[in-house]
C-alpha cells in the first residue's frame, strides 16, 4: 500500500561507487577544473564590468552567460568534490531538489542568453540603423530579467510538482540530482510529472526554432555583403562556437538520461552526465575572450600593466 510508505529523507547517489580506487586523483583534476572555471569567467565578468567600453549588449549578455556558468557549476561542484571524499554518497531530500532547480535552471538561463545573443546579432547585422533604438538600457534589462526570470519560473514549477510527490525509493543512479530521476522514483507519478516537462521542452524547442531562424537569416545576409560576413565571422561565430557546445553538452547528456544502459562503462556515463558542466563553462569564455577584440587586447592590456609594476 502507498500509505504504508516511509517518508524518504535521503537518496543515494550510486554511479559514485566506481570511484573509489582513483577518488585522489578525480578529486585534485575536478578541483583543478572548478578554479579554471572560476579563473576564466571572473576574468571576463571584471574585464566587462570594470570596462565601460564594453557596457555594450553583446557583452552585457557575455557577462550574463559567464555569471550563469558560475551559478550552474556551483550547484554541482562543492557537493561533487565532498562526496570523492566521502565514503557515503549521500544527499538530502530538500538538498536533491535544491541541486536539480539549480541545474535545470541553469540551463534553461543558458538558451534564454543564447538566445538574447541571437537576437541582438540578428538586429546589428540585419537592422543596424534600429539597433540604437531597439537595443537600448531599459530593453537590455527587461530582456535580461526575463532570460533569468523565465527559466527559474519554470523550473521552479517542476521542482514544486516533484516536491509534493510521494517516493518510494531511494536510489539516484547519477551522480548528482534531476527532477527527472526524482519522479522515477515516485509510487505513483502524478499527470503534472508528465505535462510540466512537456510544457518546459515546448518553451526551449521555440528558443531553438528562434535561434536556426535568426542564423540562417544572418546567413543570407552576410553572403551577399564583404562588410557583413566580416561582422558574422568577428561577432556571431563565436555564438555558434558557444551554441554548439551547448547542444552538444545537453545531447551528451540527454542521451545518459533517457538511453543510459548497463553496456557503457562507469566512467563514460559519468562523464556523459558531466559533460555540460565542465566543457561550456570553460569554453564558452575562452572562445569569448579570444575571439571578441576588445575583450582580449582588454585583458592582455591589464596583464601587461601588472607584469610592468
Amino acid at each position: 500500500m502507498v500509505d504504508n510508505v516511509s517518508v524518504v529523507a535521503m537518496f543515494t547517489l550510486s554511479e559514485l561507487s566506481g570511484t573509489v580506487h582513483y577518488r585522489v586523483i578525480l578529486f585534485i583534476l575536478t578541483l583543478l577544473c572548478y578554479c579554471v572555471i572560476w579563473l576564466i569567467n571572473v576574468t571576463i565578468i571584471v574585464t566587462i564590468i570594470v570596462d565601460k567600453n564594453l557596457h555594450e549588449p553583446m557583452y552585457i549578455f557575455l557577462c550574463n552567460l559567464c555569471i550563469n556558468g558560475l551559478y550552474g557549476t556551483a550547484g554541482f561542484y562543492p557537493k561533487f568534490l565532498s562526496d570523492l571524499l566521502s565514503s557515503s554518497h549521500v544527499i538530502s531530500y530538500a538538498g536533491c531538489l535544491l541541486q536539480g532547480f539549480v541545474l535545470h535552471s541553469s540551463v534553461g538561463a543558458d538558451f534564454s542568453i543564447l538566445v538574447l545573443m541571437a537576437y541582438d546579432r540578428y538586429v546589428a547585422i540585419c537592422q543596424p540603423l534600429m539597433y540604437h533604438s531597439v537595443m537600448t538600457k531599459g530593453k537590455i534589462g527587461l530582456f535580461v530579467f526575463f532570460a533569468w526570470f523565465i527559466p527559474h519560473y519554470l523550473v521552479m514549477v517542476g521542482t514544486i510538482t516533484t516536491s509534493i510527490t510521494k517516493i518510494c525509493g531511494s536510489h539516484i543512479p547519477k551522480i548528482y540530482c534531476i527532477n527527472y530521476l526524482v519522479n522515477r522514483l515516485a509510487c505513483t507519478p502524478p499527470i503534472a510529472s508528465v505535462i510540466v516537462p512537456a510544457f518546459n521542452y515546448t518553451v526551449y524547442i521555440i528558443h531553438a526554432g528562434f535561434i536556426v531562424w535568426s542564423y540562417m537569416y544572418l546567413i543570407r545576409k552576410c553572403l551577399g555583403s564583404g562588410e557583413n560576413r566580416s561582422k558574422f565571422i568577428q561577432t556571431c561565430l563565436p555564438h555558434l562556437l558557444c551554441l554548439n557546445t551547448f547542444l552538444f553538452s545537453m545531447l551528451f547528456d540527454l542521451m545518459y538520461v533517457r538511453f543510459g544502459t548497463s553496456a557503457i562503462p562507469q566512467g563514460v556515463k559519468n562523464f556523459m552526465a558531466i559533460e555540460f558542466l565542465v566543457i561550456p563553462p570553460i569554453l564558452n569564455p575562452l572562445i569569448y575572450g579570444l575571439k571578441l577584440t576588445q575583450i582580449r587586447n582588454r585583458i592582455v592590456q591589464f596583464f601587461k600593466g601588472r607584469t610592468d609594476m
